[in-house]
């Protein structure tokens, strides 16, 4: 939590259980007038970007130099995860595209996020944004998921994928 007082009368807050219907849940309440800290998840679109038959991974300035992910970013106020898919890839990669299908929602627990993505298939030149530090391209049949985040979408569309071929 990077705020650990109270909103409204700026005490220090305290770890509590909490009835949540029914659900004693722990939550960060302020012991001086009762208001509680829920610290839901932010929500965060995810691109499973194909682009000239192969997929583009991307990797952001500090992450380690053989590490590289989906394009990702947050979801605005009142924007349609469609739309901010969209808007990511063309911020992030400069390129056009068009949501192909919904792949998934995920939790992210440590970063306390909720991933939804999309495979999108994009056109135009790649021009790399602010936010990015390289990509790279790999043909789908060499992609594999990895153990964590947008991992998951990963091998979720890697496994729609794979029923679309052989059926």
């Amino acid at each position: 939590m990077k705020n650990p007082h109270c909103m409204r009368c700026g005490t220090k807050l305290e770890a509590r259980d909490v009835d949540d219907e029914g659900v004693a849940r722990e939550r960060m309440v302020c012991p001086a007038c009762g208001w509680i800290h829920y610290d839901n998840p932010t929500p965060v679109v995810a691109a499973i970007v194909e682009h000239r038959g192969e997929i583009v991974l991307v990797r952001q300035p500090g992450w380690p130099e053989k590490f590289f992910g989906l394009v990702t970013g947050f979801l605005e106020k009142d924007e349609h995860p469609d739309e901010a898919v969209l808007r990511e890839v063309k911020e992030e990669l400069g390129l056009d595209g068009v949501v192909q299908s919904f792949v998934g929602h995920y939790p992210f627990a440590m970063r306390n996020e909720l991933l939804i993505a999309y495979h999108v298939r994009a056109e135009g030149e790649i021009t790399l944004g602010a936010e990015l530090e390289a990509f790279k391209r790999i043909l789908p049949e060499k992609l594999r998921p990895w153990p964590l985040g947008t991992g998951f979408a990963v091998r979720d569309w890697l496994a729609s994928r794979a029923a679309s071929i052989q059926g």
